[in-house]
């Protein structure tokens, strides 16, 4: 739940004359860095001037005062450094909220959820250049998307339940299968490998639910009955706080638990999003 960190490189630039007619530098000149070759404008063996090359570094380039800082301002120095993924919304402070959905070993996600917030985390995955394959019992609620991205040529494809083909992940080219088969889903014949994520859509809790929760790596969790809540605070070992608070999730909101980490985010449509999806909802 990161951003990636800018890099800053040095100008470049090149003299073709360093120097003016009369062998004065020019005004404003660059001037030799201490311990550096000499810039003249006196030719070398074999007639090439001096100033046009530096051995092993190249053409001189422009001067520029240097970048400090007082001990005093280094506490005010930060980069916004973090992991790479899909920004899935927003936390609690208005932080992006990213989630690393490709990744070197297996990765089971499961969201007890709406079809609205799992058709954003499959658009947004395929925007990062991930292939996405959608298993799915109503395919015409995913076709849109399919149809909006390109019919399929931008690596989104959608099968029967049942029916998706290996899908030959690397780290070249990950995949995310989207599993949107009910409330009962049966067991998937493409599981989640290295390069290869799984994101199980339930819509709500049902009896094989608990040892999807058990097996996963990440679940999210929207708004449910005070009942499933209470059932999912008990198998996930959650604080009654959050149990108390599932029941009253706005539509856009999601627990996402990870280990003992728990983090709520708001997932907050793009206007191409909304053009396509709508409004964030729960029930679909």
């Amino acid at each position: 739940m990161a951003t990636t960190s800018p890099r800053t490189t040095g100008p470049a630039g090149a003299h073709g004359q360093a120097r003016t007619m009369n062998g004065a530098p020019p005004p404003g000149g660059p001037t030799a860095v201490p311990g550096s070759p000499d810039v003249t404008g006196d030719p070398a063996p074999g007639g090439r001037p001096r100033g046009l090359l530096r051995s092993g570094f190249g053409l001189i380039g422009p001067r520029h005062g240097r970048h400090a800082l007082s001990a005093e301002q280094l506490d005010a120095l930060a980069l916004p450094i973090g992991d790479d993924g899909v920004v899935i919304g927003v936390d609690a402070e208005g932080r992006p909220a990213v989630l690393g959905l490709n990744r070197p070993t297996p990765y089971d996600v499961v969201l007890i959820g709406g079809l609205w917030t799992a058709q954003v985390l499959a658009l947004r995955a395929a925007a990062t250049g991930a292939r996405v394959a959608v298993e799915t019992g109503r395919p015409q609620s995913w076709m849109q998307m399919v149809h909006a991205m390109g019919g399929g040529q931008n690596g989104m494809s959608v099968h029967d339940v049942g029916r998706v083909p290996p899908q030959g992940a690397s780290a070249g080219s990950p995949v995310l299968v989207v599993r949107d088969c009910g409330m009962r889903p049966p067991r998937g014949r493409v599981v989640s490998g290295p390069w290869q994520s799984v994101l199980t859509l339930l819509p709500y809790l049902s009896p094989v639910a608990p040892r999807l929760l058990r097996q996963a790596r990440l679940v999210g969790v929207q708004r449910v009955s005070p009942d499933e809540a209470a059932e999912i605070g008990r198998t996930m070992a959650l604080p009654r706080a959050d149990v108390e608070s599932l029941p009253t999730l706005v539509d856009g909101v999601t627990l996402w638990c990870a280990d003992r980490d728990r983090q709520y985010v708001m997932t907050q449509p793009t206007d191409s999003e909304t053009g396509l999806f709508g409004m964030p909802r729960r029930m679909d």
